[in-house]
């Protein structure tokens, strides 16, 4: 099975762009983020006629998570609140961030994290409340499910080399102190970096911001990730990023991260 994960900076704008990517690498699953559209206004008709099943939630031009699957799946759930009690996510729903469905028995989650703007900032202080709550639904998660793939934006680089410059990342956002232990905390609940399982290297990323010629300079992040249990990441074949799309006319400045288990 081959699940991917890209952030498409709005599906409507990118949507040939993730057509023709299917149509050259028909995964299995693709997990979409900051799709920027309500769900009556997602193009559904062309990836249907692919022969994918869809999965959305979405929000008027913000935020946004979607699922893709050639297989129909599971126990599709949105949102914090299908496994939390309503006091302990308060208000945290409210922006569409996560969802989740089961294919074969690998219970998918795909999540769009909060970027949190800049570090100690009121969307930072955000940002770290819902990495917070992120671990409670997953240890809830994984009580149920032994078998997991939490995939998607992360907004955060783990370490100094997913980064290509990280002189001074303690104080730069998707690289605080405080967003890298949020993010090992949650990996300590049994879960582990797929991509670095097959490529140890620095200089692979994911993201490159529009500025500065970032992306022909390899000036990146790598902040898309797919963080799999014990048992999913000794069965995983392959992890790789593909640039491919990241080259196009008028892309997103993310690009597809695919396992293969």
């Amino acid at each position: 099975m081959k699940i991917a994960t890209w952030n498409v900076n709005s599906i409507r704008t990118r949507q040939e762009q993730v057509l023709a990517w299917l149509q050259t690498n028909p995964v299995d699953v693709l997990c979409l983020q900051e799709t920027k559209v309500n769900d009556p206004q997602f193009p559904r008709l062309p990836f249907e006629n692919l022969g994918y099943h869809l999965y959305i939630c979405g929000q008027k031009a913000y935020n946004g998570v979607a699922i893709f699957s050639r297989q129909p799946l599971e126990d599709i759930t949105v949102g914090f609140a299908a496994i939390l009690d309503e006091n302990t996510v308060q208000s945290f729903d409210e922006q569409k961030r996560v969802i989740a469905g089961t294919i074969d028995g690998v219970r998918i989650i795909n999540l769009y994290v909060p970027n949190g703007a800049s570090v100690g900032s009121e969307k930072y202080l955000y940002k770290l409340g819902w990495l917070k709550l992120l671990k409670e639904y997953l240890q809830k998660t994984l009580e149920k499910t032994p078998n997991l793939c939490v995939c998607g934006d992360f907004n955060i680089a783990l370490e100094d080399r997913d980064i290509h410059d990280p002189k001074g990342r303690e104080n730069h956002i998707m690289a605080s102190d405080a967003e890298r232990q949020a993010l090992k905390d949650i990996l300590e609940l049994g879960l582990a970096d797929a991509f670095r399982k097959f490529n140890t290297e620095s200089g692979q990323f994911s993201w490159w911001d529009y500025r500065a010629a970032s992306f022909p300079r390899n000036k990146g992040w790598r902040i898309d990730h797919h963080y799999l249990s014990s048992s999913l990441y000794d069965q995983a074949k392959s992890c790789t990023i593909d640039k491919t799309p990241r080259k196009l006319e008028k892309p997103s400045d993310h690009t597809p991260v695919i396992v293969e288990l």
